[in-house]
């Protein structure tokens, strides 16, 4: 216990629960001259206060002064420093006169055998022994840890003074006792006198004020002392590696030590949180806490938000950034987003298989409790402004065909042959407009989203669930209401006739893909009409191959995971071939409902979007040697250009192979084919249309942003799922692969085929664009969006 820290805990001093520094000098204390003790160390005598000591109180006036005590103290300190002098005078290093250098800042020349502090790095200060000049101003230096290495001089901090030839050995030792005889409260003392006199110090007088002596061992104390502290002493003025303290103004200390406390009381609530989050860390996984948990508490709830923004790199300012980056220092992690991602994993904040792209763009997952009210109110409240021009389909077998797990369905088929042998189709559509209206609650909140969002793990719909399911949708064996329209074909695959009509039907079979291209292979006769489908849809396909129409079939994967929110859900996976019998069929007959509404708007001068895609100059026979199908559809792909929209006019498709083209059979999934909806349906009504030109085009480019970020975020999820599904398989499988074009040199763009998936792997020398290969699965994983595929050879 050094001298002085005997006043400093007779509350001199301040201590967090004490007084303002200025009433530092207004204590009251009586003691006795008698009650006097010896410091074992330093050698001199203190005062120790007895129990009739007075303190001041905080609702005290007394203004007594401390003065006193001090001077006794200083009185011991001024008979240490004499007695100390004379035989410091012998001390290697020391003067023998003992006068003060006039210049205060004068650095001591480098030699062999100094003791010096350097900086190592940005963290680290080391002890050293001075070896040998290394070039014209470098030293050689033997460090704490018995490393030898070339120093700057800029990076000297402080030259322990009064040594020479110092043995590198003992350089522990010395640093050990250093760290002994190191008392912060010590500047506090000497804080008070100097800040009190106006006086700045060295190194070595402040050692001397509070050590009694200017030796070594003190000297490099009070550097230790001064160096580390942040309250009380300020550099005046620096020169190499010596400097000059002042004290700073009590107002400033002040400041600072609130700061300080500040700073710790940060710090102890920063490692409650860091234990909180180890702890959850280490928990096995059934047992985490909740998601919830994380949001009760503001501080946690600020800590986790800032995870979880800078997890998406979506820091809404930099205190978030910051304090991200703070708690994955504290965890012992890097600086990055994957690292935020993993940790909020690891506590069961986030699921193993967070979609980080629904929370990047803020995705809108449910509906408000306001567009659920509304979308209610439209079912019990809704009545039909078309029921009597509707026309009743209901005797027609309605097939309506589509992926097993479709939520709401959209569109139906029915077919006859006619007396003539002609073909008649018909495309029901179905019909939201009768509950929503242009401009309605429902309707702007559909129209922001753009499109319903289709992903593996789920699908957020349009429109509130319960409105598009019991409302809008087609539903078996119930009287649906649609927009129907019919065609008449020619034998060689054209337009003869069409109508477009609102109408009543009654949806006969829900059929899968799967199970219509089986009753289609069966060829039942009492499913004739299934079959006059597909000779419908074989007619229009040659008709349009002749128009210029390039066919793009391809594999292509479809994946529902049962249950995502689980560490290792369950993955279906389906590989959809576009040149199926059944989908080929609904697709030929979707592209025909858009030529007939694209012909129906243009006779009618109706404002509607008409897409269209500049593709009538692709030179089909170019491509003519590569094998029909996938190989021959991504060549043709990858030169297409991309589609264009007129809200005035057709324009050609050249792809479709079509005059004109206009979405319009999925109005409960794609606000564009809503809009075609509005403009067609009051048409049909003879009312005014409640678009021009000019405001559908306004509108589209909001809707198309949406539609576009919706394809993003169906595609990411497609590939995360499919690397997951690939990463469980068992390393032995072999997959088939066609080698669809070269990207570099023996880099090729396969297909797997197993699984509709195009990746990139090395292939052997001599193989060519439509050769099969087998490949394996060297590494996948999803997160990183990283797969490797090797060649079987």
């Amino acid at each position: 216990m050094m001298a002085v820290r005997a006043v400093n805990s007779c509350s001199i001093f301040r201590s967090a629960s004490s007084p303002p520094i200025s009433a530092v000098r207004c204590r009251f204390f009586t003691f006795r001259s008698s009650s006097l003790r010896r410091h074992p160390k330093l050698g001199f005598q203190f005062p120790v206060l007895r129990p009739e000591q007075k303190f001041f109180g905080h609702g005290s006036v007394w203004s007594c002064s401390v003065h006193s005590l001090v001077d006794i103290v200083m009185e011991e300190l001024k008979f240490m420093r004499k007695r100390k002098r004379v035989c410091a005078a012998s001390k290697v290093g020391l003067t023998s006169s003992g006068k003060l250098l006039e210049d205060k800042l004068v650095n001591r020349a480098m030699e062999k055998g100094l003791l010096l502090e350097f900086k190592k790095d940005s963290d680290r200060v080391l002890l050293a022994v001075a070896q040998r000049p290394d070039g014209k101003k470098n030293w050689m230096v033997y460090d704490q840890n018995g490393v030898t290495s070339s120093i700057k001089p800029q990076q000297i901090t402080y030259i322990v003074p009064g040594i020479e030839n110092f043995d590198h050995a003992g350089i522990s030792d010395f640093i050990r006792k250093a760290q002994d005889n190191l008392d912060p409260a010590l500047l506090e003392f000497a804080w008070v006198e100097l800040l009190e006199k106006n006086k700045s110090v060295t190194t070595e007088e402040l050692a001397e004020m509070i050590f009694g002596s200017a030796e070594p061992l003190e000297s490099y104390c009070a550097h230790l002392l001064l160096s580390k502290d942040e309250l009380y002493f300020c550099v005046l003025e620096a020169k190499g590696s010596r400097s000059l303290y002042g004290p700073r103004p009590t107002v400033q200390v002040e400041e600072l030590l609130q700061r300080k406390l500040a700073r710790e009381a940060a710090e102890k609530e920063l490692q409650e949180i860091v234990q909180l989050l180890k702890a959850a860390k280490a928990m096995p996984l059934e047992a985490k806490p909740p998601k919830s948990s994380w949001i009760v508490e503001d501080k946690i709830r600020h800590i986790i938000e800032s995870l979880e923004s800078y997890a998406i790199d979506a820091c809404k300012n930099d205190e978030q950034k910051k304090t991200a980056g703070v708690i994955l220092k504290a965890m012992g992690l890097t600086k990055t987003a994957s690292s935020a991602v993993n940790l909020l994993i690891d506590i069961g904040y986030f699921p193993v298989h967070v979609n980080l792209d629904l929370l990047k763009f803020n995705i809108r997952t449910d509906h408000s409790d306001e567009i659920i009210s509304a979308a209610e109110s439209l079912l019990s409240e809704s009545s039909d402004p078309d029921e009597i021009d509707r026309k009743d389909l209901t005797h027609l077998k309605v097939y309506a065909i589509d992926v097993d797990e479709a939520d709401e369905l959209d569109d139906a088929l029915s077919a006859a042959r006619l007396q003539d042998g002609r073909l008649k189709v018909w495309i029901h559509v179905a019909d939201p407009s009768k509950f929503v209206q242009p401009g309605s609650l429902v309707d702007r909140e559909a129209m922001r989203r753009g499109t319903s969002i289709f992903l593996p793990t789920a699908t957020y719909p349009m429109f509130p669930e319960k409105l598009a399911m019991e409302g809008m949708s087609l539903k078996q064996g119930e009287i649906c209401n649609a927009v129907s329209v019919s065609v008449v074909l020619r034998s060689d695959g054209s337009i003869a006739e069409y109508s477009v009509e609102n109408s009543s039907i009654k949806p006969t079979y829900m059929l899968t893909y799967e199970s219509a291209s089986e009753l289609l292979h069966l060829n039942l006769e009492e499913e004739v009409e299934l079959k006059i489908l597909s000779e419908a849809a074989a007619l229009r396909l040659q008709w349009r191959l002749e128009q210029g129409a390039v066919d793009t079939g391809s594999l292509e994967a479809r994946i529902k995971v049962a249950n995502p929110e689980d560490p290792e859900p369950i993955i279906n996976l389906y590989v959809e071939n576009q040149a199926d019998p059944a989908m080929r069929l609904v697709s030929e007959m979707m592209i025909l409902c858009g030529e007939v509404i694209a012909t129906y708007g243009s006779c009618n001068n109706i404002p509607l979007p008409y897409r269209g895609q500049p593709q009538s100059n692709i030179d089909i026979s170019a491509f003519a040697h590569l094998p029909e199908g996938p190989i021959r559809s991504s060549a043709i792909v990858k030169v297409m250009r991309a589609a264009e929209i007129d809200f005035r006019k057709p324009i050609r498709h050249g792809i479709l192979g079509l005059p004109g083209y206009v979405q319009f059979t999925s109005p409960i999934r794609r606000y564009m084919d809503l809009l075609a909806h509005y403009q067609v349906k009051a048409y049909l009504r003879g009312d005014s249309l409640p678009f021009s030109a000019g405001q559908l085009e306004g509108m589209a480019s909001i809707i198309n942003m949406h539609t576009r970020l919706a394809k993003r975020l169906f595609g990411s999820s497609l590939r995360y799922w499919i690397l997951e599904y690939l990463r469980r398989q068992a390393k032995e499988r072999r997959y088939r692969a066609l080698i669809l074009r070269f990207i570099k040199d023996r880099i090729a763009a396969l297909l797997l085929v197993e699984v509709g998936f195009q990746a990139s792997a090395s292939v052997s020398v001599g193989l060519h664009i439509g050769d099969e290969i087998e490949v394996w699965v060297e590494e996948a994983h999803p997160r990183d969006d990283y797969l490797a595929l090797k060649e079987v050879i």
